[in-house]
C-alpha cells in the first residue's frame, strides 16, 4: 500500500465522519426544536486547553426540576464572553446534550461539519482523479 492510497483512505473516512457528525448534529437540532425545553443560560467560565488561542464557554442554566446543569457547547462559541446571557435548548431526558439555542449556533455547527465533509471527500475524490 502506497503513502498516497493511506492518504486518500484517510481522507475518505474523515470526510465520511465528518458526514455522520453533521447528521447526527441534525437530527438532534431537529429534536430540539421539537421536544426541546428552553432555558436562559448564562456563561460562567472560559476553559483554555494548553497551547490553544480560542477557549471554550461553560454555560449554566437551570432546568425545569431546578436543578443547575452546566455544558460546554461541542463548537467554539465565538462572542461568549463571560456573564453572557443565551437562550440553551435541552431534552428533559438528556439536560448535558443541551445546545445554545441561537440561529447563529445552530447552523454554525451543522454547516461547519457538512462543510468539513465535503471537503474531506472533494480531497479524496481530487487525489484518486489525479492518478
Amino acid at each position: 500500500m502506497t503513502g498516497e492510497t493511506i492518504g486518500i483512505g484517510l481522507a475518505v473516512l474523515v470526510g465520511l465522519g465528518s458526514l455522520w457528525a453533521g447528521a447526527r448534529e441534525a437530527r438532534l437540532q431537529m429534536r430540539l426544536s421539537r421536544y426541546g425545553l428552553h432555558a436562559e443560560g448564562v456563561v460562567v467560565d472560559q476553559e483554555h486547553e494548553p497551547g490553544v488561542d480560542v477557549s471554550t464557554p461553560v454555560i449554566e442554566f437551570t432546568d425545569r426540576q431546578g436543578r443547575p446543569v452546566r455544558f460546554r457547547p461541542p463548537t467554539t462559541a465565538t462572542g461568549l464572553a463571560l456573564g453572557t446571557h443565551v437562550l440553551v435548548a435541552y431534552l428533559p431526558e438528556r439536560p448535558k446534550s443541551a445546545r445554545v439555542f441561537t440561529r447563529k449556533y445552530r447552523l454554525h455547527r451543522i454547516v461547519g461539519l457538512f462543510f468539513g465533509a465535503m471537503l474531506w471527500l472533494g480531497v479524496a475524490a481530487g487525489c484518486l482523479l489525479t492518478r
